[in-house]
């Protein structure tokens, strides 16, 4: 069986990565820290290898272990608001992190890679809808080293022409794709709400004043597994040799603003509530939609989950979690 290395396999999104793979008949290797990552998330038949990214022998020995082709890079620093906080664990993280990654990959010759990227690479957009041809302008650390992860990734195909990899750049993750699987970020809206009302506390609104038609920010919000599914895309597309694009946004082309995301949530819960308004936090953008027809054509991109399904699947996974077994 064809085998992948999933750096960050035991967190969130990795996590339904190596559900994705499983289905697919692809075999994933965890490999992960365990810094944010949970144990009960790597399923008991998946080879996990406790490690660090930053140290490329470690990653070396696992990608000879296991026999791996590939490897799927989502591991990393992912809080962009913290990042202005703590730059050089953003750096040492995304940037050094996906260095040793690579030079692992190309010191035992393993040539496929999809790369976990980020919206933050543009920094706050002008126009409606965001193409992967917009230029980049990141404004935290968290979206520069992201950025640069992309680069180094270009330069090493260039002078690797049997090297290929692949950037998808993530918009709003949300929802679940197994009960078992949840995001537990304290940074992201969905937790954020989930851990409010299980609490019995009103959610929190940042901002009504800007310019969109409910006054509350507008995001692209997209379900966690139909982007497993186009990773796995993408990881069949390389193999194949098919041609890819660069760099690819996963993002719905459909923008829901915040408070549109509440009254989900009072739907999906039975809850009842008015969420509590705040200011607006520093360097929120009223609007970042993006077009992901690129991703649509070539990676099976689509939106299979409503935003009812988004909302109704993450509160489901967040009442079933034991948040004992957290460390």
């Amino acid at each position: 069986m064809v085998s992948w290395l999933v750096t960050g396999g035991a967190g969130y999104i990795g996590s339904h990565v190596v559900q994705a793979f499983m289905s697919a008949g692809i075999e994933p290797v965890v490999f992960d820290n365990f810094s944010t990552g949970l144990e009960q998330f790597v399923p008991a038949d998946v080879p996990c290898v406790a490690g660090d990214i930053r140290d490329p022998q470690q990653v070396i020995s696992a990608l000879i272990n296991y026999d791996c082709v590939g490897v799927m890079h989502i591991a990393g620093y992912k809080y962009a608001g913290v990042s202005v906080q703590e730059p050089l664990e953003t750096y040492s993280n995304n940037v050094t992190g996906t260095l040793s990654v690579l030079s692992a990959m190309d010191t035992v010759g393993v040539k496929y890679l999809v790369y976990s990227s980020s919206a933050s690479v543009y920094g706050t957009p002008e126009v409606e809808l965001v193409t992967e041809d917009y230029r980049c302008a990141p404004e935290s650390p968290y979206g520069e080293s992201k950025l640069i992860g992309e680069w180094l990734i270009q330069d090493l195909m260039r002078a690797r022409p049997d090297f290929v990899g692949v950037c998808l750049r993530y918009f709003n993750v949300v929802g679940s794709g197994a009960k078992e699987l949840y995001d537990a970020s304290p940074h992201n809206l969905f937790p954020l709400v989930c851990d409010a009302l299980s609490q019995g506390r009103t959610p929190k609104i940042f901002g009504d004043d800007y310019a969109t038609p409910d006054g509350t920010c507008v995001r692209d919000y997209v379900h966690v597994a139909d982007l497993a599914t186009s990773h796995v895309a993408a990881a069949k597309a390389l193999q194949a040799g098919e041609p890819l694009r660069r760099t690819y946004n996963l993002g719905s082309g459909n923008g829901l603003s915040v408070r549109q995301i509440m009254d989900a949530f009072v739907t999906a819960t039975g809850i009842d509530f008015t969420p509590e308004v705040f200011a607006r936090r520093p360097g929120d953008p009223d609007r970042i939609v993006a077009d992901g027809s690129a991703a649509a054509a070539d990676l099976d991109w689509k939106m299979r989950h409503s935003v009812e399904q988004m909302v109704s699947s993450a509160w489901e996974a967040w009442q079933h979690a034991d948040f004992s077994l957290q460390k």
